[in-house]
Parts: C-alpha cells; sequence; structure tokens
C-alpha cells in the first residue's frame, strides 16, 4: 500500500531532509529536525503525491489516504498527550501547507483547527483569554482560507476585520489586546453569524470535518493567484505540487511567560555572523509576520527570558552547523519552554548571500564549489551588489526635494526612487507605463506579489524585518525600508500623511535600504562599493576595494573564475563599452554591431546619401565617408579589448532603418545629396519594406551591395594593422556575416573578404590571422550546419533572431500576447528571456553537432540576450558551446552561471 502520510514528533520521524521532493521542504525539515533531538511539537505530512493525486482526480483523495491519517493523528495525541476533539483535553492543530521550495505567504495555513463551542469552554479552565482568541483566530482565519469570505477586490473590506473594527470602535478601545473575553465571544458570535449570511452554512463545529475541510483548503491554494505569480517569477514547476503540514498547536499567547517568533542563524540583510530576529510575548505567530504589531528585537528575549534564548540560539547554532547554510527558524515558547516549529534555508538579500558564501568557505562549513551553487542561478544576488546607492552629498536633501521624513527598518538594502502606488494593480500598471513605482502599504500581503514584483521598492508602515513584505522584497532583490510607523496612510482617499507633509499617489518618494530613511522627491544616486571599487579612482575606490562587499564579490568572481569552463565575452559596439566590460571580466567581444557605428553626427548622412545612391560610384562616394569613422572605431574597440578577440558583425539591419522618417530629415537629405527633396521622398518610400526582420538585410546585402562589406571589411583589417604597428596591441579581429541561410551565401562572402584583406595585408607587409565566421540565426542555417561549416571558422547563434524565426514571432510586438501565454502555461518562460530548449534548442544542439562533425576545430558561442540568462548558460553549458556572449553589465552573473553549470554537470 502506498505511503502518503509520514509522522514527525518525539524525537524520531519517518522521513528526513532528503525527501523534500516527497515532504515538502517544511515537512522534510521538521522530520530532520526531530531526528536530531530538537523539541518540536508532534505531527504528520501528507505528502506531495497527494497533491498531484488531488488535481488529477477531480480534487479527491487516495482511497488510503483517510485511514493514514487517522493512524497518524492518534500517534500525534499519544506524543502530546492531549486528544483531538476532546473537550477536557483536547489537542488542537495547525494546517500548513509546504512545497519543496519555500514560497513564504503563497498558500494558506490555518491555526488553531480543532476548537468548537463545547472545547473552547475545556480551554478556558487553563487561560479563558487564550482560549476565546484561539477561537476567535480559527473562525476568521478558517472563514477566509477554506469557507473564502476573503476580499479578491482592493475596493472590498475582509467582513472579519470590519467586524472586528465595529467593537473596537463601540467599545472605544485601538489594540486587539485590550479586548475582554466578552468581547472576543462577542467576535466569534458575530463571525459565525457573518458566515452563514454569505455562506447559507452553519459553521463546522465537527473537529473532523473542520480537518478535512484545512486539507483541501491547503492543497487547493497550490493553484491560487498568487501562488502562480510566485511559482512563474521564480521559476518554480507547477507539477510539483504542495506537501501538507498537520502539527500540534503551541501556544505563545497564554502569558507573559509566552512568545512566539521568526529568526535567523545570520543577518539576511547583511549576513553579519549573529542571531538575528523577532518576536512577541503573548501572540501567536501570525503576530510576529502580519505587522499588524511591531515585534522587539531577538536580542531582548536574552533578557526577558535568559533560559528560553540560551536554548534557542544553541538549536539555530546546530542547525546551521548541520545543514551548512543559513537557517531561518520559527519558534513558539509557551510557559517557559521552547519549541520549534520550522527551519529552512534563509532567503537573504544579494549583499547576504555573497558575504554568507564565502563566510561559509572561511569557517569550513561549505567549499568553493558549494558556495558558488548557493548562489541562486537566477543571480539577483550578483545582481543586488550592482545596484545604485544613494549619494549622501546629494543637495536635494537640504531642500523640500529629497528631505528626510521618516525613518522605518531597513529590510531590504539599495536605493529605490519612484512614484508612489498603495495598491499592487496600480503599481503594475504604472511600471508598464515605464514609470519607476515604489509600494507604499500599511503591510504587504501575499495578493500584493505582483505589486512588489513590479515595483523598484517597498514601504510599509507597520511589520519588521522578518515581516511579509521584508521576507519577500529580499528574495526578490527589491529596496524595502518595513515598518515606518510614522507613515499615516489612507487608501480610499490615495494619500498618505507623514509628519504633516502629505503625499498622494503618483507623487515621488525614495527610500533607503541601508539606513530606512524615508525622503520626498527624489534624491540622486551614486555607483555601489563594488562598481565604485571596480570603476573608481583615487581614496574612495581604494575604500570601497577594502569593503565587506567588494571582498566578497572578489573572491566569488575568482572561485567562479577557477570553476567554469565556458568563455565569457560581452556584447560591445564602442570603445568606452569595451573598456568598461573588461573590467567586469570580459574575455573578449562576441558580437560587435557595426550598424550601431552609423548613427550619430555627419556619419547617419553619409549612410543615407549611400543608401539613395543611383549608381555604384555614388555607393562607394558615400561610403568613402564613413571608411574613416569605422576605422577609428575599430581602432578604438581593439585598443580596449588588447589581445582578445573581437567578432564584428558586417552590416545586418535593412536599410530603410537608417533612413530619415520626417519632412525635415528628407529635406536636408536632398539638399546634401542635391536632388528634389520630392525625388528623395520617393525613393525612401519604394526602399520601405513590409517585412524587414525577413527582408533585404543581413549577408543579402552582403551579396547585392558587395561595395559595403567591402568597406566594412577595409575598416577592420586597416584598423587592426595600425593598432598592432602603432600602439603594439596584439588585438585579435574576427569577421561574421549575419543571416545566412545558404552554403552559398558564406562562401561568395567569405572570398571576398579573404581577397580584400590579403591584399590590405600585403601592401602593409602585415600578417593578422582573421578567422571568417557566420551568425546562425535563421532555422535553415542550423539544419544545414554541417554545410555551412565546411567554409565557417566559427558559428555565433543569435538567439534573439533564431527565436523569433523558429516560432514565427516579433520580438517588437510579441509582448502583447506573451505574458499572457506564461500566465497560462503556454509557454514556461517568455522565449527571449530564457531559451526553449524544446525548440530553439534544439536547433543549437543540430547545428553544434553538425558543425563541428565536418570541423572538429570549429569554434562556437551565443551572442544573444540569453547569454546573460543563468538557465540559458547552463544549457549552453551541457550542448558544449565554447563562449557565451552578454551585455557588460551581465558579465559577472554570466561567469557565475558559467561557474554553477560546470560544478553541477561534473
Amino acid at each position: 500500500m502506498a505511503k502518503y502520510v509520514y509522522q514527525f514528533g518525539g524525537g524520531r520521524a519517518d522521513g528526513k531532509a532528503e525527501m523534500k521532493n516527497l515532504l515538502g521542504g517544511k515537512g522534510a525539515n521538521l522530520a530532520e529536525m526531530s531526528n536530531l533531538g530538537i523539541p518540536v511539537p508532534a505531527g504528520f505530512t501528507i505528502t506531495t503525491e497527494v497533491c498531484t493525486y488531488y488535481y488529477r482526480n477531480r480534487n479527491s483523495y487516495p482511497a488510503e489516504l483517510e485511514a493514514q491519517v487517522n493512524t497518524a493523528l492518534a500517534a500525534v495525541e499519544k506524543i502530546m498527550g492531549r486528544t483531538f476533539g476532546d473537550p477536557d483535553n483536547a489537542l488542537l492543530v495547525s494546517v500548513r501547507s509546504g512545497a519543496r521550495a519555500s514560497m513564504p505567504g503563497m498558500m494558506d495555513t490555518v491555526l488553531n483547527l480543532g476548537i468548537n463551542d463545547a472545547i473552547v469552554k475545556g480551554l478556558s479552565k487553563r487561560n479563558e483569554r487564550t482560549a476565546w482568541d484561539c477561537y476567535r483566530r480559527f473562525v476568521q482565519m478558517y472563514g477566509d482560507v477554506v469557507l473564502g469570505l476573503r476580499p479578491v477586490e482592493k475596493t472590498e473590506i475582509d467582513p472579519f476585520e470590519a467586524i472586528i473594527e465595529h467593537v473596537k470602535h463601540k467599545r472605544r478601545i485601538t489594540l486587539d489586546l485590550d479586548m475582554t473575553v466578552g468581547d472576543l465571544q462577542e467576535l466569534v458570535r458575530l463571525f459565525k453569524i457573518e458566515i452563514k449570511k454569505r455562506t447559507g452554512r452553519d459553521f463546522p463545529e465537527e473537529p473532523r470535518a473542520q480537518l478535512w475541510g484545512a486539507i483541501g483548503a491547503v492543497f487547493g491554494s497550490w493553484m491560487n493567484d498568487r501562488a502562480k505569480v510566485y511559482r512563474r517569477l521564480n521559476r518554480i514547476p507547477e507539477d510539483w505540487g504542495t506537501a501538507v503540514n498537520v502539527q500540534a498547536m503551541v501556544y505563545g499567547n497564554m502569558g507573559d511567560d509566552c512568545a512566539t517568533g521568526v529568526g535567523f542563524s545570520r543577518d539576511p540583510a547583511s549576513g553579519a555572523k549573529l542571531l538575528y530576529g523577532e518576536y512577541l510575548t503573548n501572540a501567536q505567530g501570525e503576530d510576529v509576520v502580519a505587522g499588524t504589531r511591531t515585534p522587539k528585537p531577538i536580542e531582548q528575549l536574552k533578557k526577558e527570558m535568559p533560559a528560553a534564548y540560551k536554548e534557542l540560539d544553541a538549536i539555530v547554532s546546530k542547525l546551521e552547523r548541520h545543514y551548512r547554510d543559513i537557517q531561518d527558524i520559527e519558534f513558539t515558547i509557551e510557559a517557559g519552554r521552547l519549541w520549534m516549529l520550522q527551519c529552512r534555508v534563509g532567503k537573504r538579500t544579494g549583499f547576504a548571500a555573497c558575504r554568507i558564501a564565502v563566510d561559509l568557505v572561511k569557517e569550513r562549513l561549505a567549499t568553493p564549489e558549494e558556495a558558488l551553487v548557493r548562489l541562486v542561478p537566477d543571480a539577483n544576488a550578483l545582481d543586488q551588489l550592482l545596484k545604485p546607492v544613494f549619494d549622501p552629498k546629494d543637495k536635494n536633501r537640504a531642500k523640500n526635494e529629497g528631505r528626510l521624513v521618516a525613518k522605518g527598518l531597513a529590510a531590504g538594502p539599495g536605493a529605490a526612487c519612484g512614484r508612489i502606488a498603495f495598491h499592487a494593480e496600480d503599481a503594475v500598471a504604472l511600471a508598464a507605463k515605464g514609470e519607476p513605482v515604489v509600494l507604499v502599504r500599511m503591510e504587504t500581503s501575499p495578493e500584493d506579489i505582483r505589486g512588489m514584483n513590479a515595483a523598484l521598492g517597498i514601504l510599509t508602515a507597520r511589520g519588521g524585518q522578518t515581516s511579509h513584505a521584508a521576507l519577500v522584497a529580499r528574495q526578490m532583490g527589491k529596496v524595502c525600508v518595513a515598518g515606518c510607523s510614522e507613515l499615516v496612510i489612507n487608501y480610499a482617499t490615495g494619500k498618505m500623511n507623514v509628519k504633516g507633509k502629505s503625499l498622494r499617489a503618483g507623487d515621488f518618494i525614495s527610500i533607503d535600504g541601508f539606513t530606512g530613511e524615508v525622503m520626498v522627491g527624489k534624491v540622486m544616486v551614486m555607483p555601489s562599493e563594488v562598481k565604485q571599487a571596480l570603476f573608481g579612482k583615487g581614496q574612495a575606490a581604494a575604500k570601497a576595494r577594502k569593503s565587506i562587499t567588494f571582498q566578497a564579490y572578489d573572491q566569488l568572481m575568482k572561485w567562479a573564475d577557477r570553476h567554469r569552463r565556458l568563455r565569457i565575452r560581452t556584447n560591445a559596439d564602442q570603445p568606452d563599452q569595451a573598456a568598461e566590460a573588461v573590467v567586469y571580466g570580459a574575455e573578449g567581444i562576441g558580437l560587435c554591431r557595426t550598424e550601431h557605428m552609423f548613427f550619430g553626427g555627419d556619419r547617419i548622412i553619409a549612410v543615407r546619401e549611400m543608401i539613395i545612391a543611383d549608381d555604384l560610384r555614388g555607393r562607394e562616394k558615400a561610403l568613402a565617408k564613413l571608411l574613416p569613422y569605422q576605422r577609428k572605431d575599430f581602432v578604438g574597440i581593439f585598443r580596449a579589448m588588447g589581445a582578445r578577440p573581437v567578432t564584428v558583425r558586417l552590416l545586418d539591419p535593412p536599410l530603410h532603418e537608417f533612413l530619415p522618417h520626417t519632412k525635415k530629415e528628407v529635406e536636408e537629405l536632398a539638399r546634401v545629396v542635391g536632388l528634389p527633396a520630392k525625388l528623395v521622398a520617393n525613393k525612401v518610400q519604394a526602399l520601405h519594406e513590409a517585412n524587414p526582420m525577413l527582408g533585404h538585410r543581413g549577408c543579402r546585402l552582403g551579396i547585392t551591395y558587395p561595395e559595403i562589406y567591402l568597406m566594412q571589411v577595409r575598416a577592420i583589417v586597416e584598423a587592426a594593422i595600425a593598432v598592432r604597428k602603432r600602439y603594439r596591441v596584439a588585438c585579435v579581429p574576427e569577421i561574421m556575416i549575419p543571416l545566412v541561410g545558404t552554403y552559398k551565401e558564406l562562401a561568395i562572402l567569405r572570398e571576398r573578404t579573404e581577397a580584400l584583406a590579403r591584399d590590405i595585408l600585403k601592401k602593409a607587409n602585415a600578417k593578422i590571422d582573421i578567422p571568417i565566421g557566420t551568425m546562425i540565426e535563421l532555422p535553415r542555417a542550423a539544419v544545414t550546419a554541417d554545410r555551412i561549416a565546411t567554409v565557417a571558422d566559427f558559428f555565433s547563434f543569435g538567439t534573439n533572431d533564431l527565436t523569433q524565426t523558429t516560432f514565427g514571432l516579433s520580438r517588437d510586438d510579441a509582448g502583447k500576447f506573451l505574458p499572457f501565454y506564461v500566465e497560462n502555461d503556454i509557454l514556461p518562460e517568455d522565449p527571449f528571456v530564457s531559451i526553449d530548449v524544446d525548440g530553439v534548442g534544439a536547433l543549437v544542439a543540430m547545428g553544434v553537432e553538425k558543425g563541428r562533425s565536418v570541423n572538429a576545430k570549429l569554434k562556437v558561442g551565443v551572442c544573444g540576450e540569453h547569454g546573460g540568462d543563468p538557465l540559458s548558460v547552463h544549457f549552453f553549458h551541457k550542448t558544449g558551446l565554447d563562449y557565451v556572449s552578454c551585455s557588460p553589465s551581465r558579465l559577472p552573473i554570466a561567469r557565475l552561471a558559467a561557474a554553477q553549470a560546470a560544478i553541477a554537470n561534473r
């Protein structure tokens, strides 16, 4: 018989940490803590296989499940010394989700389950107020989660919160803690009336009916909207499913010798090694993360409950040594006794992730390989290290613009300046218009996930450094300031007040995730410590190079370079871009787009003159004007790159992209070429293409207008000769011919290129080996790669265009519907962001295999933007490419991803 339920508690467990695919992360870690002898309230885990069964069988369960749950529940009763449903000695339980990948707050939880009108009387013998507080919480949570009374639209008011506010107003109290037993009894009564009114059914009194209702709700929450969004953002497969954890309740709200809290074995914002967290006395766990009460820093627990603190500190250290990574824990203290409710690998900022990775190696808790792998492949960690920070010398701070108005808790480092949005959907709408956004909320909830993703920063009036806002912001790499109690937000009017200053939705605000400062208006930013260390000069750069952040970054990059196989190149078109890329670790240029050199100043006029010329003589006259510009650009790029290879792509776009669009530009061109404006306008119109992406571009231009490519080849070769002779730099130019679809195209253009290069080199008495290759960006090129490789020294996969031509998609227009495809699981990812392994990837693999079958020395790389996407880099490593190329700012991420891929595939 299949085993669907795994027990834990009492110093033993059926499962272990390695079983998280089956038990989910929470269940596997509860089992592991039990096996380690750590005090864990007894419980059991219903496996992820049941979740899969549930969705495949119309929300039903395996026949064996009920009996296995009953057996496990009896074991929990025995360990805890309480009985589920017993009015005199009741066992209450929590019912929580637990996917194999942490999804904080995205799925549902029900606490205090098993209570009813009879049981609350028995619990009242221990502590009457706690008993009725548990009952109130349970009815409210069950009504929200299981019976579906939670609000959906932003304008809706939570019916339970409305009732609570009504009772508070009637009693003239403000805090939940001020409520009497009578108030709590009244809330339970009113809640049940509201449930009957809205659902037409009485609130369930039978504990086992409550249990199965909650189990179904937790499984159901795997497919709720916020969980889907979170999975999509974090690339978590839908078919993984969630486990359900049923665990005995312990009470942090029994009095002043009770508490509940959350913590980390290290500071998740900075990475400093210390017990970090928050707690509340006389509270349940939901109070800490909900932000409705501001918690106390965990070091204060050392004074209030020294024995419990000492035990907690020892357990957290034990867990970190065992798991060899930062731990995120939840705990409850009931009448002075410590219980551990959860442990998991802690979410952390990029700053903390890099520092912790290096520190764990120094402490011999990890190897360099493990440190690299633990820096998750979405590369948020390194991305954050390169983000700007606020300039402390910004003069705006002294004025109304940028004036410091409040201070909260620094919960997610970095600098964010944007327009205020009070609702998640408003943040999404503003971001869609290209506006920078700061999401401002009293406290965030899982429903805000889309808005949090769209915003640059998150500001909350309530909550601490372990609140939902802080946890999710850190994982997303967002700037976050939490618990800024001076904010008074009125959602109805779209305004907030802070120290007499009124701000509206849409106004600019700036938040500093390092200091917790909140400033009105815009504040100037400056480079991060890593960028200052890499690109700065003088004392500031020297100081930055000594910083903990840069030291960690530098060490990780050294480890990554030691372990990766893939070479890392950059896409750069100008000398300054090339110089920046070298500092970031570029080992060459994989794509230099020559068309980018055609714009600006007198160049564009010469280009247009060449395009509208009637004959070869006219085109060559215009190209002669362009030659010195191109040559000068290549000299600068070759000098910046030194002995590193530079792949120069000859002209790729269709000619109409360079033509004038306005009447004024047409008249200016007509004046330069000495033709009537109407005639020039007619020529411009005649060159228009209905589908330019598939039109007269790339090698097709080189075939029909040989003089264009020959001018560019001359510029490349002459620049290389000049750099070698004048500057003594051993530059390594490579010439790439784009959009080849047939062997014949490349053969013709290669012959012309080689002939001209030989002639120039011979006249200059110079010897330079210049490889000639092609960009594979058409399906036909990949399919016939064995033919094309006979006349190519290298392939570079242009995966941007290869994705377009494979899918039949326009990258410029697909944004209208691709998000819908991803949201509805028609596509797992945006194929322009992460390589489509099954389709585009298959063509890449075919091209590599066929090309090398006839040319064993064929060098193969990729120069599309996929070269900077970690998941794509893993695929390119497996496919046997020699290098990837990406924009300069993505180079550190590509270096790390290449190392992770090499380690994972050993």
